[in-house]
């Protein structure tokens, strides 16, 4: 059992003392997961990777009925907040009374960048939302890949199983949620 499981049991216990231990933990690799994801983000985005990192954390830690049974369903939870938190972010956007599908111009050039990766975001999340009902374990794969930024070898540590399962079930997860999203554009 690794350290870090042991500790998610403490906290599940209880054990305030583990809480404090868990972060120094798991911080920096979860900072460096959300500077992979915020690379992907488009340029102006408001949110940095440390402030999503912050927020993931308070929602993780501030959920006192959350029990983590191992470092994969730990790092599972924090791919979905992640997740939620970029969700809402693209959605708080779009919203009319934040400039719903307004555009920020730079004034040298008047260059209007696309809209796009906010509303494709939740394309994605829907399509997600979908995917969990139907295939639970290719969903988690795609909210580690996409939303975290895991490779495929990190994702089968993660979750404990085989490289080639996990490439198997990203390659159906990337062709059914192209498949939906495309459908949900007509």
């Amino acid at each position: 059992m690794s350290e870090l499981t042991q500790i998610l049991q403490r906290v599940e216990k209880g054990d305030g003392a583990a809480a404090a231990e868990l972060l120094p933990l798991v911080y920096e690799e979860l900072r460096k997961l959300a500077a992979h994801k915020m690379a992907q983000e488009q340029p102006g985005h408001t949110l940095q990777p440390t402030a999503l990192v912050h927020e993931a954390w308070l929602r993780l830690a501030g959920d006192q009925n959350q029990h983590w049974n191992s470092r994969a369903h730990f790092f599972g939870a924090a791919a979905e907040a992640m997740r939620r938190i970029l969700i809402e972010a693209a959605r708080r956007k779009n919203r009319v009374k934040h400039g719903g599908g307004a555009q920020r111009v730079t004034l040298d050039g008047i260059e209007v960048p696309e809209n796009q990766p906010a509303t494709r975001l939740l394309q994605v999340s829907d399509a997600l939302d979908e995917l969990t009902k139907e295939e639970p374990e290719a969903a988690q794969i795609v909210k580690l890949r996409y939303f975290v930024g895991l490779s495929n070898p990190q994702v089968a540590e993660t979750l404990g199983t085989s490289l080639r399962s996990v490439e198997r079930k990203w390659s159906w997860a990337k062709a059914w949620l192209f498949r939906r999203i495309r459908e949900q554009e007509k």
